[in-house]
């Protein structure tokens, strides 16, 4: 997975309670970290992958998104 990916599921696993998918994408967006359109994009495959539905991270993107915490902290 490359790094935008991963800082993208580690948002998403990190996002408050009140935020939206669409709102992470703009946000990371405004860093400069990945575009729109990109954004969308990387949601649409973790939809297909299975890591996000609806509005929240499965027990699959928990896990990956730990993952990625972990190997941040090294």
């Amino acid at each position: 997975m490359d790094i935008n990916k991963k800082v993208f599921l580690l948002a998403i696993y990190k996002k408050e309670e009140s935020e939206t998918l669409n709102d992470i994408v703009l946000k990371l967006e405004e860093t400069g970290l990945f575009s729109l359109k990109d954004g969308k994009k990387f949601l649409k495959e973790f939809k297909k992958e299975e890591l996000v539905s609806d509005s929240y991270l499965t027990l699959k993107g928990q896990i990956q998104a730990q993952d990625v915490e972990k190997e941040f902290k090294i």
